[in-house]
């Protein structure tokens, strides 16, 4: 689906000319072309449709593109020159990747990847000549591929930046999760008059130039209201994204106005010294900035008393409590324990999600807990924030200590089919314990043949083979769009055939009822993982679910920071393992081996387990984070906390989440290695101060 029919259908209110408008968006799926010369006698199109299966539930949701029912021979000098272009793409040799496009043309499964690699090129640097005509032909003649419609969204955002807004509404590119390309069309659309829903479009907005050219424009046509980018500005500042932030001042306040922003960012105290009270809304918002940057203080108690008797009843109430919530959000991240009573000085001004969210933290951290502040900080959220099972399950306990235990039992019963470290713990309050569901039903014939016809599959398989991951990624996401149950699983049994273990694991979560362990909790090289664990003595449950967490069993993976391999090993760690356990004659050109990268892995988490007390939350953390973090976060706490409590709390987004899937993780497979019911409490246990 393009944009514009995404937004035609949830988003945009449309003007007169609306209808016509929404003519541009239809049919992108409706050409289904050969993919090139030699590959036409391989493909048969719009053939298919939907089949039944015995439970009256379909097989196969209707498919209109080619297929190629036997896979397309390719020459091995067409492929060798598609090899000589990855190596010129990955080096950035744009000119290298040039003269292998005529020769590449010959693979018929890969060979329009170096042409697009160039075209995209051509794209992204604006000092380049854009030659439409070849755009427009290559979107021709491979109509029916991934990287055609992904061409557009190029083409798309370069026409945003270059103000063709006309261009942007005739490509109708799918945004195929491209925040670029969302704002490049919701621009478009700005501009031919067409009234958009604000509220989508400051979900999907990212900082990125496209979307702050589409910022801009609304704002200079009143088109975004103050109190949105008021919002966009202070969740920046809330998370630390002070890039973020100043653009979004600039957009909102005057030269003058941004030289004060820069001073109260600087030092809010002293400019705050040189003010009187505010006049306009800009002024007021200034100083509700520079008194929140006050939180930052070690000495915040002195702060707020200086606020209280000198600038409070310069600020509305709403903006007050903004300021106090700052106060409670700052020692909440810093695992200080005075969180909760500035987060109770708020009112029910909305706040940020991310604000929200670290309220109901902060309460959890009190001891003992105030199940009546906690039930109140969740009732602050959102009717969508509080719907999440993160907030459903703490809303769930608190409902139990406070007595309503039929409206405790309503909302973990609502969770309890979530497959979540939420959705565990909710069966746990109900008494029930974790097992592996029933096995999924048998993979049909006919969705195995029908998957593995697929040309985009085809190609993410041989992309794969070739290690462009990202390349390869993109077209399978884009090629299971669409699928039903047992389409999806059948995809994902061949992508465990051919050892690309993510694309199991995360195409099998596409599921809606067909919930299929073997896949979601994939145990590659168990015979490997098991010994070695159980030699230094860990838990393989527990391995196996950090590894899945860490790189979806792919032993070539790398981290955006340089993490590699099975258990994702920093370089620096490796070698100080290896020279810990004495492995000689490591190198870091043995980090991907399996052997290696398992050994290594596992005898880290094992002394980051010992060092943490014998704890898996703590090692969990310990191993996302490095030891030393967890450590101090269990130094500040101020009684015993469950494990729960624990990792919801940590500070860390990306470890929070980590600590939480890990060890839902290790349930699972814990309950299906063992075949025994598992409690994801008891393996939680509780932490202690020290």
């Amino acid at each position: 689906m393009g944009i514009q029919q995404f937004l035609y259908a949830k988003y945009i209110k449309p003007l007169a000319q609306g209808a016509a408008l929404l003519g541009l968006a239809l049919g992108l799926t409706g050409c289904a072309q050969g993919n090139a010369a030699n590959a036409a006698n391989h493909t048969v199109s719009k053939a298919e449709t939907a089949k039944e299966s015995s439970a009256n539930r379909p097989v196969l949701n209707p498919y209109e593109g080619p297929r190629w029912l036997t896979p397309p021979e390719v020459d091995p000098q067409a492929r060798k020159a598609v090899e000589t272009a990855v190596k010129a793409y990955q080096d950035k040799k744009w000119d290298q990747v040039g003269k292998q496009i005529e020769a590449a043309q010959e693979d018929p499964v890969l060979g329009h990847y170096p042409e697009y690699w160039w075209l995209a090129r051509q794209l992204e640097v604006k000092a380049m000549p854009v030659r439409e005509a070849a755009l427009q032909r290559y979107i021709d003649t491979h109509a029916d591929t991934y990287l055609a419609q992904r061409l557009k969204g190029d083409w798309a955002v370069a026409a945003a930046r270059a103000g063709d807004f006309q261009r942007i509404l005739d490509l109708d590119p799918p945004t195929f999760g491209r925040s670029d390309v969302f704002c490049a069309q919701a621009h478009a659309m700005h501009m031919g008059g067409l009234s958009l829903d604000m509220d989508a479009v400051m979900r999907e907005f990212r900082p990125n130039e496209v979307c702050w050219g589409l910022m801009d424009q609304l704002w200079a046509d009143d088109a975004v209201s103050w109190s949105q980018l008021q919002m966009m500005l202070r969740g920046a500042l809330e998370q630390g994204k002070t890039t973020q932030a100043r653009r979004t001042a600039a957009i909102m306040f005057n030269g003058k106005q941004m030289q004060d922003y820069t001073a109260l960012m600087e030092n809010p105290r002293r400019w705050l010294g040189q003010q009187s009270a505010p006049a306009n809304a800009q002024e007021r918002e200034l100083m509700t900035l520079a008194l929140s940057r006050l939180a930052r203080h070690d000495d915040r108690e002195a702060q707020a008393k200086y606020i209280e008797q000198r600038w409070q009843s310069a600020l509305t109430p709403e903006d007050m409590d903004w300021v106090w919530s700052q106060f409670g959000l700052v020692p909440a991240l810093r695992v200080e324990p005075d969180a909760a009573r500035w987060y109770r000085k708020t009112g029910s001004t909305p706040k940020t999600d991310y604000n929200h969210a670290w309220e109901v933290r902060a309460e959890l951290r009190e001891y003992p807990i105030n199940w009546e502040q906690v039930l109140e900080a969740i009732n602050k959220m959102s009717e969508r924030q509080a719907s999440e099972p993160v907030w459903v399950y703490w809303r769930g306990r608190a409902l139990a200590a406070l007595g309503d235990q039929q409206a405790a039992e309503e909302a973990f019963a609502s969770i309890e089919n979530d497959y979540s470290f939420y959705g565990q713990l909710a069966l746990e309050e109900l008494g029930k314990s974790i097992d592996a569901p029933a096995p999924a039903p048998a993979i049909d014939p006919l969705a195995q043949e029908d998957v593995r016809q697929r040309p985009g599959l085809n190609r993410a398989l041989a992309l794969f083979k070739l290690g462009l991951r990202p390349e390869a990624t993109r077209e399978w996401v884009n090629g299971v769009r669409d699928m039903s149950d047992q389409q999806l699983r059948a995809a994902a049994q061949w992508a465990g055939e051919q050892g690309v273990f993510d694309r199991v694991v995360n195409t099998s979560l596409l599921t809606q009822d067909e919930v299929d362990f073997d896949q979601r909790f994939v145990a590659p090289f168990f015979e490997g993982v098991s010994a070695q664990s159980e030699r230094i003595g860990l838990d393989p449950a527990w391995v196996y679910g950090l590894i899945r967490q860490e790189s979806r069993f792919m032993t070539d993976a790398r981290s955006r920071v340089g993490a590699s391999g099975l258990m994702q090993l920093m370089p620096d760690t490796a070698k100080w393992v290896a020279n810990k356990i004495g492995m000689k004659d490591f190198s870091m050109a043995q980090i991907d081996d399996f052997e290696v990268n398992t050994v290594l892995g596992t005898s880290y988490l094992k002394i980051v387990l010992d060092q943490l007390g014998g704890s898996e939350v703590l090692a969990s953390a310990g191993y996302n984070a490095g030891p030393g973090r967890p450590k101090q976060w269990r130094a500040r706490l101020r009684a015993p906390v469950e494990g729960a409590v624990f990792a919801e709390t940590i500070p860390f987004t990306e470890t929070r989440l980590y600590v939480k899937n890990v060890l839902s993780n290790t349930a699972y497979y814990a309950a299906m290695f063992e075949d025994q019911p598992q409690s994801l409490k008891a393996r939680l246990g509780t932490v202690k101060p020290q």
